[in-house]
C-alpha cells in the first residue's frame, strides 16, 4: 500500500473502506478476506463489517463458490456520470483566473483530440489588450507550443503512433524529424516550454504540462504573452513559476497528488 499523508482529521471507518477499494483495484483480482486484510495491514476482524457494508452497497461482489471479493462496476458507473473534460474545465476555472490576474495575460487549457490540439478553456487577460483563443478550436499538434508540450511529455509509444499518422511530420526530412524529436526531449528535460511563437508574431508562449506519474499527462496550460510586455509587467521566470503552481493547483482540485 502507498504511504498516506497524515492529517488532523481522522475517519477510521472511511479509511478502512477506501483501503479495501484501492487494494482490490491495484490487485485486479478476487481476494479473500484474509488476503485483503494482509494487503492493507489490518486484521480480518477489523475489516469484516466494512466488507459486508461495501457488498450491501454494491461496491463489492462476493463470489458464491470461493467467497472471495472483487470490485463491481459501481465505481466505474459513478465516475462516468460526469464528462472528464467538463470536470477539468470546472476545476481549472478559478486557478486559471488567478493566473491571468498574476500575469496580466490570457491563458488557455488544451487536450489532444483526434491527433489534434483542442482548446477546452480560456481565461482572458484583465488588461484592455489581450490574445484570445476560441474554445473548441483545433490546431495541428506539431505547429503549436501546447501541442509540442503535450507530445514532449507523453509516453514514447503513444507519441510515435501520433507522429506516424501526422502528415506534417511525415513531410519533414530525416534531419528535420530528428531535430523535432530532439526539441521534444529538451522540453521534457526542462519541464516546460518557453519560446517565441511560430504562429503569432510578437508573442511568447509559456506552456506547462498537467498530469503526474499516476494520472499520466492529460492536458497543457499555456500563457501567451505579448513579447513587448515581458519584464515591464512580469518577468519570464515569474510567469513560468506561476504557471507551474497553477498546474499543481488544478491537479489538487481534481483530487490528485502532485509528484
Amino acid at each position: 500500500m502507498a504511504k498516506k499523508k497524515k492529517n488532523s482529521y481522522q475517519a477510521p471507518a472511511l479509511e478502512k473502506g477506501l483501503d479495501i477499494l484501492e487494494h482490490l483495484s491495484l490487485e485486479g483480482a478476487s481476494l479473500s478476506q484474509t488476503e485483503i486484510a494482509n494487503g492493507i495491514g489490518r486484521s480480518t476482524n477489523e475489516i469484516y463489517r466494512m466488507l459486508v457494508s461495501l457488498e450491501e452497497r454494491g461496491y463489492l461482489i462476493r463470489e458464491e463458490v470461493s467467497g472471495k471479493y472483487r470490485l463491481s462496476l459501481k465505481l466505474f458507473n459513478l465516475s462516468h456520470r460526469h464528462s472528464p473534460v467538463d470536470e477539468i474545465r470546472r476545476v481549472s476555472e478559478y486557478p486559471m483566473q488567478e493566473l491571468s490576474e498574476i500575469t496580466k495575460q490570457s491563458c488557455h487549457l488544451s487536450i489532444i483530440y483526434l491527433d489534434q490540439l483542442m482548446v477546452i478553456y480560456q481565461s482572458k487577460s484583465p488588461g484592455p489588450i489581450s490574445l484570445s483563443v476560441e474554445e473548441g478550436s483545433l490546431f495541428p499538434l506539431l505547429l503549436t507550443a501546447s501541442g509540442r508540450t503535450l507530445l514532449a511529455f507523453m509516453d514514447e509509444e503513444r507519441r510515435q503512433n501520433i507522429l506516424d499518422r501526422s502528415t506534417e511530420f511525415q513531410e519533414y526530412s530525416s534531419k528535420e524529424q530528428k531535430d523535432f524529436i530532439d526539441s521534444l526531449t529538451q522540453i521534457r528535460k526542462q519541464g516546460y516550454y518557453a519560446k517565441q511563437s511560430d504562429v503569432s508574431q510578437g508573442v511568447t508562449d509559456v506552456v506547462v504540462p498537467i498530469g503526474n506519474s499516476d494520472t499520466k499527462l492529460f492536458a497543457s496550460l499555456a500563457v501567451s504573452i505579448f513579447t513587448t510586455q515581458l519584464d515591464d509587467v512580469i518577468s519570464m521566470d515569474e510567469i513560468i513559476s506561476a504557471s507551474q503552481k497553477t498546474s499543481s493547483k488544478i491537479l489538487q482540485r481534481l483530487g490528485m497528488e502532485t509528484d
